[in-house]
């Protein structure tokens, strides 16, 4: 049997004919027999309309819907303040960007496509619309970056002539659209950049093409147990990535450079160019004439610029990292002695990434793994 329903005006009615039936002395099971209804419904509606009118217990009933319909209305707007809380920060105009919003609000709080949209303001066509890929679109956008890189101070009005003069035939619109997606723009202001020349106009900052083409050289200080200091010249082919030298003693004169750099002339042949930074010791007059006399060329970093001599200056990081930093040192010899093993493991032993994992020499000599 179906569960009736009951109106107000029907509970106020049952309520009087229980009052009425009740003093005539039945019971409250007797009433609801009476009524068609079970007595525990009608002692709930004693509870609820008991001592009321008809026209107050439906102002109460509405006055219930009233504060039910307020409570939904209140919980929907935090849900909507949750949403635009935990929507991505920043202003939401372009459709790519409220779409991203929409996919993130549904996986941080989980509700409805629906319920986001309307929140965030995206019509839901639009918010399940997928992009068709231009192949034509995509490789005139790998031009615009391309073009952009190559000539920085060049605007999209210019990128766009580029573009027509090697056969895409666009408009300037379609440039500038692709222009802003990627975030393109010309520099107000552009740092400038030195070139470092010779004499003769060459520019000194060569990358190495062969072995003995470009080493490069520098020190690195360092103390034994007793607080006294040791200096460390540290010759380097850039090419190979070789550390031909490790020289380790108290101090290290221009002219003490000068027989060291000779016995390695002598094993290894003379390179075209040494890269070093403007200390003392490297850019003494000794020393300069003596690579005069030799036809190998100086090259000298900029002033307060030790990232120009990249791969020495790499080198000293990793000898750093990987031994002066866990050895104390007692003596000068004990350095020169593990300093010197360190420097064979490295250029026989040790895998180097921009190398694939490969040791520069591994035929210098034999494997020392203990």
């Amino acid at each position: 049997m179906a569960r009736k329903s009951y109106q107000t005006e029907e509970i106020i009615k049952h309520l009087r004919t229980m009052e009425i039936e009740k003093s005539k002395g039945k019971t409250m099971e007797e009433i609801a027999r009476h009524i068609g209804i079970h007595a525990v419904t009608l002692a709930k509606w004693k509870r609820e309309y008991g001592g009321l009118q008809l026209d107050q217990a439906k102002r109460l009933k509405e006055l219930e819907k009233e504060n039910a319909r307020l409570k939904r209305i209140v919980a929907d707007q935090a849900l909507d303040n949750s949403i635009m809380k935990e929507a991505p920060l920043g202003k939401l105009l372009s459709p790519a960007h409220k779409k991203e919003a929409v996919i993130y609000v549904m996986n941080q709080l989980g509700v409805s496509e629906r319920r986001a949209c309307n929140v965030i303001g995206l019509n839901r066509c639009t918010q399940r619309y997928k992009i068709k890929i231009d192949p034509f679109d995509e490789k005139l956008r790998e031009r615009v970056i391309y073009f952009a890189k190559l000539f920085g101070r060049y605007g999209y009005r210019k990128v766009t002539g580029l573009l027509n003069r090697d056969g895409f035939n666009v408009g300037k619109d379609r440039v500038y659209r692709i222009w802003r997606q990627e975030g393109l723009q010309v520099p107000e202001k552009q740092p400038k950049r030195g070139r470092l020349w010779f004499n003769d106009g060459s520019c000194i900052r060569l990358r190495p093409e062969y072995p003995n083409h470009v080493w490069s050289y520098d020190f690195v200080a360092e103390r034994t147990r007793d607080g006294r200091a040791i200096k460390i010249l540290n010759i380097v082919d850039e090419f190979t990535k070789e550390c031909i030298c490790a020289h380790v003693a108290r101090r290290i004169t221009s002219r003490e450079i000068v027989f060291i750099l000779a016995d390695l002339f002598i094993k290894r042949g003379c390179p075209k160019h040494i890269r070093s930074d403007n200390g003392s010791e490297f850019i003494a007059k000794i020393l300069m004439r003596w690579f005069k006399t030799l036809d190998i060329a100086p090259l000298f970093i900029a002033p307060g610029s030790p990232w120009e001599n990249g791969y020495c200056e790499s080198f000293n990081g990793k000898m750093r990292y990987e031994l002066l930093d866990g050895e104390l040192f007692y003596t000068l010899r004990e350095a020169q002695i593990i300093i010197e093993k360190w420097r064979q493991q490295y250029n026989s032993i040790r895998p180097h990434q921009s190398l694939n994992y490969r040791a520069p020499v591994p035929e210098t000599c034999a494997p020392d793994w203990e």
